[in-house]
Order: C-alpha cells, then sequence, then structure tokens
C-alpha cells in the first residue's frame, strides 16, 4: 500500500457528492451506525464499474491500541511520519489525501470513472500480531467507522471489516457483527497468520463466512509493519512494498490451495489481492512440484495446482502487461476483478480495458444484485 497521494485532477467540488453532503473531516463516531444502516439499499449496479482494492484511514483509530498507536504526527526534524508499534514510515502522511478525505476520494472516482469503490482496512493497522484483546477492541471500532462512512455515500461505496484473526471466536464473532449490524460486505485479513491459512483452527471462521454468504479479501500484511513478518533484508529500496507483499501473497495462495481449505470449505469465495503475487509466474512449478508432494490437499493431487487456482479470486492491481497477461492466462476469466490501489504509489491513471467484465465479475462475488 501507499506512500504518496494522486493529485487531483480537478475541485473536490467535481463529485458527485458536494462538501455539505459529505462532511469527510468531522470526528466519524459510532452513534446511530446500526439505524444509519437498516436505511441503506444498495441500487442496481449492472453497467457500473466496480473497484475493489481501495484502502482507508481513519484519524479516529490514532491511539486506540494502547502502545501500537496508531500515532501520527511530524519528527524533530519536521517530517511527518505514521508510527504502528516499533514501526515507523517516515516521510508519511495520510492527511489531506484520498486516505481520510472522503470528498477527495469521490471526486477522484469521478475522475476514473469508478461508479462503486470497496473500502478495506489500512494493511499496516491488520493488528493480527498484538495481543488478541487490543485486536479485537480495534477492530470493532474500525469496523464501525467503515460503516459509518459508507452510508455517507451508499451508492458510491461499500465497505469491508477487519477481523482479529489471532483469535477464531473473536473473529468469528466480529465478522457476524460486521455483516448482519453493521451491512459491511465481507472482511479482510493479512497474512502474518501464525499457523498459516490452512491451520483447522480457522475452520469456524472460514464457515462462517460460507454461513453469512460474503467473500474473504486477503491482502499481504506489510513486512515492516505490527506483526510476525519482520524482515530486515526487505528494508531498503522499499523492498516490503515490492517483493514483500508479492512474498506473501503467494505464500497464501499456496497455503490455501496445497493445505485442503477448498478442498474443506468448498463454498467459500477467497480473493487474493495484487494477482496473488508471483503465483501466476509459478503455477506450473507449484503444479509439477505437487506431483510429488504426499501430504498435498486431495484436490490438488487429483486435479492439478493449476486447475485448484482456477477456483480462487484475484484483483487485477497488477504492474505491466506481462504480468497482467500472466495473471488472465492462470486465473478463471469469471474470477477477476478490478483494484486499483486508489491514493497508492501505483494507481493507474485508467481503469483496464476489462473494466466492465471484471466489475460484472465483482457484482457476483459481492453479492450485489
Amino acid at each position: 500500500m501507499v506512500v504518496t497521494q494522486v493529485t487531483p485532477s480537478g475541485d473536490a467540488s467535481q463529485s458527485r457528492f458536494t462538501k455539505s453532503q459529505i462532511n469527510a473531516r468531522s470526528p466519524l463516531s459510532t452513534v446511530n451506525v446500526r439505524t444509519q444502516l437498516s436505511v441503506v439499499a444498495v441500487p442496481n449496479m449492472a453497467e457500473d464499474i466496480i473497484d475493489v482494492h481501495a484502502h482507508i484511514v481513519f484519524e479516529a483509530l490514532h491511539g486506540t491500541a494502547g502502545k501500537y498507536g496508531p500515532e501520527a504526527g511530524l519528527s524533530e526534524d519536521g517530517n511527518p511520519f505514521f508510527r504502528i508499534g516499533g514501526y515507523t514510515m517516515a516521510p508519511m502522511t495520510y492527511e489531506g489525501t484520498v486516505f481520510t478525505d472522503l470528498s477527495l476520494r469521490l471526486s477522484q472516482l469521478d475522475r476514473l470513472n469508478i461508479d462503486l469503490q470497496v473500502l478495506s482496512p489500512n494493511p499496516l493497522t491488520f493488528m493480527h500480531g498484538v495481543e488478541a484483546t487490543i485486536a479485537t477492541n480495534f477492530c470493532r471500532r474500525h469496523n464501525e467507522l467503515m460503516a459509518e462512512t459508507v452510508s455517507q455515500a451508499p451508492d458510491r461505496l461499500l465497505g469491508l471489516a477487519a477481523l482479529p484473526a489471532q483469535d477464531t471466536n473473536a473473529a468469528c464473532e466480529e465478522l457476524k457483527r460486521s455483516v448482519t449490524e453493521l451491512g459491511l460486505k465481507g472482511a479482510m485479513i493479512g497474512t502474518d497468520l501464525q499457523l498459516g491459512f490452512a491451520s483447522n483452527s480457522l475452520a469456524p471462521l472460514y464457515q462462517t463466512f460460507v454461513d453469512l454468504n460474503v467473500p474473504l479479501f486477503i491482502h499481504a500484511s506489510s513486512t515492516d509493519g505490527v506483526g510476525n513478518l519482520k524482515d530486515m533484508r526487505l528494508a531498503a529500496h522499499n523492498l516490503s512494498l515490492s517483493l514483500g507483499y508479492a512474498q506473501e501473497e503467494t505464500l497464501a495462495v499456496a497455503q490455501i490451495l496445497l493445505g485442503g481449505v477448498l478442498d474443506r470449505h468448498p463454498n467459500i469465495d477467497i480473493c487474493v489481492s495484487h494477482g496473488g503475487g508471483t503465483v501466476a509466474f509459478l503455477a506450473e512449478k507449484l503444479d509439477q512440484l505437487a506431483i510429488i508432494d504426499k501430504a498435498a490437499s486431495e484436490g490438488v493431487r487429483k486435479n492439478g495446482f493449476a486447475h485448484e487456482l482456477k477456483k480462487l479470486w484475484f484483483d487485477t492491481h497488477v504492474k505491466g502487461d506481462i504480468a497482467a497477461r500472466a495473471l488472465r492466462q492462470c486465473a478463471h476469466p469469471n474470477k477477476l476483478v478490478m483494484g486499483t490501489n486508489l491514493g497508492g504509489f501505483d494507481t493507474p491513471e485508467t481503469v483496464v480495458s476489462d473494466a466492465a467484465h471484471l466489475s460484472k465479475n465483482a457484482r457476483k462475488l459481492l453479492r450485489l444484485p
């Protein structure tokens, strides 16, 4: 995710929502969230362009995770910073960007001709590596803020929940609350799960996604942030963004398929960000190695890794034609959805040429009319 702001092409007043309609700067209170959402209906988006990969930062969450922050401020030399636990990103600011300014976000959606965007948690604040109680309280507050935010522009925005994935019971309860009471459309979790995605401890959470009929989104956790992934080899040259994220997403796909998650939960819809990292380039090698892997899942041993890969969903937010072609060759064409990472350093100038088809897929994934 994200270190720079996309410069708007026009004034925020060009948005379909004006600043008088959207008070983006005010603290987002949780009061009456459930009441507001009870009257929100998603319109028919049959011809609309949908972006499923867009993060949001809630300034109201600063300081709510105890010693982990999050914290934003200015260093002694005047540089802005963002801190999570013992990790500080500098220079870095979210203030005045699409991550915190709702009217600016909507103006950027208009510029890109995106009709509907799905907002997801900041990958720096998944909080999977902190004490479960702290993570649970943080996620609850995050999801209430998410619900209130999307209720301010219900025909342009949908929201995903954050979950305390280190505590399966708490995660199940928070997912139920987020979907049934707050009106969120699913949840996103990070990749820094100590036991991995194939652990039987996650079975109740996977089943809850199925029971609620909502998708699970997986995004790489930062190799620099709070969690279990600190890797000093990736500290220089922004390698945590270029290589670290891809490594994490590729590993997640391999764990899910080889570990039999889809065998045990065939009705779950899992969408992996950034085209699943490098899995499109490694699919044939993984396919070959699975032949001699006696511990591989029944589905992979019977059908092959490449076949099972087509059961997963992926967003198409990858860089370059080679990566885009590789992803489209390996993934199922009806399980690809568009993502932009709006506001990040890698936000595209235009939507992809097959955005209309990808948006039809997104409606299915998100259970939209």
